[in-house]
């Protein structure tokens, strides 16, 4: 299964709440721990062209830099709610 990938960093209290909400509404997902991991940082800016999170990604579509209120039009968008 194609799953979204949500990129995150530790202690951010929007990449939680994001957390919160993808679980809420049982929405599968593969999550990316940014902080300390260079490697993956550097794949976020190649897909986001920058470096905050929470970032989400899904089919060649990146919502970056979101709050919970842009994910919901996000996932409807593509079908996984």
């Amino acid at each position: 299964m194609n799953l979204p990938v949500l990129y995150l960093k530790t202690g951010c209290p929007w990449c939680s709440a994001a957390v919160e909400y993808l679980a809420r509404h049982a929405i599968a997902y593969r999550s990316v721990t940014v902080t300390g991991n260079p490697s993956a940082m550097q794949e976020l800016a190649e897909i986001s062209g920058q470096t905050k999170a929470p970032t989400m990604s899904f089919q060649g579509d990146v919502l970056a830099d979101f709050g919970v209120e842009e994910l919901e039009p996000f996932l409807k968008k593509h079908a996984l709610m």
